[in-house]
């Protein structure tokens, strides 16, 4: 067994205890985060199995989808848009962006998706820690946003939520991020949130307690 092979073994397991811990019907996605990884690492992991990738700059996302077009590979944007990289986003028809941080941003690409007739996938993402340094709506404002969003933007097909967990070791403050993310979710599920993408490498386990349907994983991943 290769070491990616082992890699993925172990955070599929893991996956599955904390999965099984808060309910045995949950079903849950991974999304291997290759921000930092080459092509051939894309590649080896795919021979392990993983299908779904994320990427955080849109340089990268276009050159990775172009080198891999050939593998039935899900493309996922993770990271920060700018309104001049919209474009070049909708060109590579991503399966889903994560990163939908404002109802400005939203317009935007409404914008430019009605004048290439063009639709985006989209996870309205939450700054549920506060810190100055994440980007999202505050979670006092989501509701309204999404449903701003819903009203507003037809060509942006709402998922869901997305949020990064509190950058901290203190779990109580983790789970709180992640918990204040879910209590919205519940809220908009009547309005057709059925993705909730919480958890990365560090903090996977305890989004998946509260809730999160979809994890973001890196660098457990792909560790050598």
């Amino acid at each position: 067994m290769n070491v990616f092979a082992k890699n993925l073994d172990t955070i599929i397991t893991k996956i599955e205890k904390a999965r099984i811990a808060y309910s045995r019907h949950q079903i849950i996605q991974l999304i291997a985060v290759s921000k930092y990884v080459t092509i051939y690492d894309i590649q080896a992991l795919y021979e392990c199995g993983q299908r779904a990738f994320g990427e955080n700059k849109i340089q990268d996302l276009k050159a990775k989808t172009q080198a891999l077009n050939e593998l039935p590979l899900q493309w996922h944007m993770i990271g920060t848009l700018q309104e001049n990289k919209i474009n070049a986003l909708l060109a590579l028809k991503p399966t889903l962006m994560h990163s939908l941080d404002s109802f400005k941003l939203a317009l935007a690409i409404q914008k430019k998706c009605e004048a290439n007739h063009l639709t985006l996938n989209a996870l309205l993402q939450i700054n549920s820690s506060g810190e100055p340094t994440k980007s999202g709506v505050k979670p006092q404002e989501a509701e309204e946003t999404y449903f701003n969003i819903l009203k507003h933007c037809p060509c942006i097909h709402l998922e869901g939520l997305m949020t990064i967990g509190a950058n901290t070791s203190e779990v109580t403050k983790i789970e709180k991020s992640f918990q204040t993310t879910k209590d919205i979710f519940d809220k908009l599920k009547a309005n057709g949130a059925r993705i909730l993408s919480m958890g990365m490498s560090g903090d996977f386990e305890i989004a998946i307690s509260c809730g999160a349907n979809m994890l973001r994983i890196g660098s457990a991943l792909f560790e050598k």
